[in-house]
């Protein structure tokens, strides 16, 4: 599968190139939006760190898992392909085993899925939930 982003017109003409050239038949799915970013990812990653560290109830990891599960998950669940896997494999599981698909090394993919928009709803509820808890996050730079 290849997957391309679209930010300008060179790489618009790019992948309409690519798509000359490519064997029929294709399947050709089109998203608005980009994926998540570096700067969002290295961010969550950061405040699970400064979350754990401060609040000494466990590990980032386990932090993200909770946050992937509590958050990432309804966020994508608008999507059918997500809802649908999500429903059929993490769906039926005891809770205990939801948030451990969640860490890795299984990892079930959420957040690697999310567009810019979505990854940014999803860090808005953590720092919400955090600072909540008396957390104090790494506030992100303009």
């Amino acid at each position: 599968m290849t997957t391309r982003i679209i930010e300008n017109d060179i790489d618009k003409a790019s992948a309409i190139e690519l798509i000359k050239h490519m064997e029929a038949p294709l399947t050709l799915t089109i998203e608005k939006g980009r994926k998540r970013s570096c700067e969002q990812n290295r961010l969550q990653h950061l405040w699970h760190k400064e979350a754990a560290e401060q609040l000494q109830d466990g590990s980032a990891e386990e932090k993200r898992g909770y946050c992937k599960l509590h958050f990432g998950v309804p966020i994508m669940r608008e999507n059918d392909e997500f809802r649908e896997a999500y429903d059929k494999v993490i769906m039926p599981l005891q809770y205990e085993l939801k948030i451990l698909a969640m860490q890795s090394p299984l990892d079930f993919p959420v957040t690697s899925l999310m567009t810019v928009k979505q990854k940014s709803a999803f860090l808005d509820q953590i720092y919400v939930f955090y600072t909540g808890l008396g957390v104090k996050l790494t506030e992100p730079s303009e």
